[in-house]
């Protein structure tokens, strides 16, 4: 199998093929589309393109399409992982979810629409970490916060 090292400053891009071959995730729970940079080796900007057709609309809400805040964190937590799972150090591994932390929806987010993804790492602490996020549409800010991560082997 063939994996992404990138190195700090890259600016290639990253499609969707390309971040299945770093990530474990697939759909229905693979929410970054694409990775747009990486900036430097604590920080990432991936995007996710809205589409009525996902299927979360059909309930979320029939009537009022809106997408749903804990799919934003999902998103923003992929993007930390596509960062995370690329250094040499974690091959391998995985990235688990451990906590959302002072998380606020600024926004509604829509069918249309793009949303850029921005995790910063903050501190890392043997398999233990924090990164600082935030989404924009439009270069708007729709949600913002932190979230807590675990890097395990997988079982």
């Amino acid at each position: 199998m063939h994996h992404y090292y990138l190195e700090s400053g890259n600016s290639m891009k990253l499609t969707s093929n390309d971040i299945q071959k770093i990530l474990p995730h697939r759909y229905p729970f693979l929410m970054v589309d694409t990775i747009e940079e990486i900036v430097d080796e604590h920080s990432i900007v991936g995007k996710k393109n809205i589409s009525v057709n996902e299927a979360v609309f059909a309930g979320h809400f029939p009537n009022q399409h809106v997408f749903p805040g804990v799919l934003l964190i999902e998103a923003l937590a992929d993007t930390g992982a596509v960062l995370l799972l690329s250094k040499e150090e974690f091959k391998g591994k995985y990235v688990y979810l451990a906590g959302v932390n002072h998380m606020r929806f600024k926004k509604m987010v829509v069918p249309g629409d793009s949303v850029y993804l921005h995790c910063t790492l903050k501190t890392m602490r043997r398999n233990l970490g924090v990164a600082s996020v935030y989404a924009t549409v439009n270069d708007q800010i729709v949600c913002k916060g932190e979230i807590m991560f675990a890097i395990n082997e997988s079982k």
